[in-house]
């Protein structure tokens, strides 16, 4: 008798015993179904309100990125649009310069060598004019082109979600642009 006296000792000073509510098997079923209900809730907050928003904002930076990419390829079509009319404006300049001079020295033939050497230094005149229009040109051309290339780099660079550092942008693009 002495062993159940001790035995239901120990029972009582365990049931009177504070302990982790987990662990009870007794409220092991309510654990469970409010463990279910949380989880179907959460299951529906995320696939009704959550993930179709995070869906949306891919989406747009997705049609973003791709509306990026396509800006970049048309302004590198007018970039090569404006290289090869450059390239067009510089051979025809050389040409009328050349038939300028051709024409000028046959006339200038025709006078006295006064005539020559005042005409000759016309000539001279316009084609440092034209070489010097013509410079300008490409110089304004390589500098919209390295213009465009900043901001497409920085556009695309914000865009894919980073901070774009202005120097090391134009760094990039002065070496790429070199070669």
């Amino acid at each position: 008798m002495a062993t159940d006296t001790s035995a239901a000792g120990h029972a009582a000073d365990a049931a009177a015993a504070p302990g982790m509510p987990q662990l009870d098997f007794s409220n092991w079923g309510n654990q469970i179904f409010w463990l279910l209900v949380t989880l179907v809730v959460i299951y529906f907050v995320l696939s009704r309100i959550a993930l179709p928003r995070i869906a949306a904002v891919l989406a747009e930076r997705q049609g973003t990125i791709t509306n990026d990419i396509a800006a970049a390829e048309q302004l590198k079509a007018k970039a090569a649009e404006a290289e090869e009319a450059y390239n067009l404006a510089l051979a025809n300049a050389r040409t009328e310069a050349q038939r300028i001079v051709a024409e000028t020295k046959a006339e200038i033939q025709a006078d006295l060598d006064a005539a020559t050497a005042q005409a000759d230094a016309e000539i001279a005149a316009k084609t440092a004019e034209s070489e010097k229009a013509i410079g300008e040109i490409r110089a304004g051309a390589l500098e919209s082109i390295r213009e465009v290339a900043t901001d497409t780099a920085q556009e695309i660079v914000t865009a894919l979600g980073g901070k774009a550092d202005a120097d090391a942008v134009k760094a990039a693009v002065q070496a790429r642009m070199k070669g």
